[in-house]
């Protein structure tokens, strides 16, 4: 079992910054990537960023150049993942959410509120 906690959330204005948080625990050593994903009423989850155990990264189009995403890693397995996130639009307003990627299966934290307005 892995347990994740996102922190960081929060309201913000436009163009304005926030950085997320999730902490892993539990049975870490199985985790081979982490991700952040985003929903908003009536669409989809869809993928914001991710990390592998590799170090490698992948970015949704619509936050390439303006999120970052890092994490801990240690020995090809991330037990941390960090989000920057740079010049927030509107249309950034979300609940975010924490996963862990397995061989077995995924994990999720619990989510948090992303809110970018004026």
């Amino acid at each position: 079992q892995v347990q994740l906690v996102e922190s960081g959330g929060g309201l913000v204005q436009p163009g304005g910054s926030l950085r997320l948080s999730c902490a892993a625990s539990g049975s870490i050593f199985r985790i081979n990537a982490m991700g952040w994903y985003r929903q908003t009423p009536g669409k989809q989850r869809e993928l914001v960023a991710s990390l592998t155990g590799g170090g490698s990264t992948l970015y949704a189009d619509s936050v390439k150049g303006r999120f970052t995403v890092s994490g801990d890693i240690a020995k090809y397995t991330v037990n941390a993942l960090y989000l920057q996130m740079n010049n927030l639009k509107p249309e950034d307003t979300a609940v975010y959410y924490c996963n862990a990627e397995t061989t077995e299966v995924d994990y999720w934290g619990q989510g948090t509120q992303v809110t970018v307005s004026s």
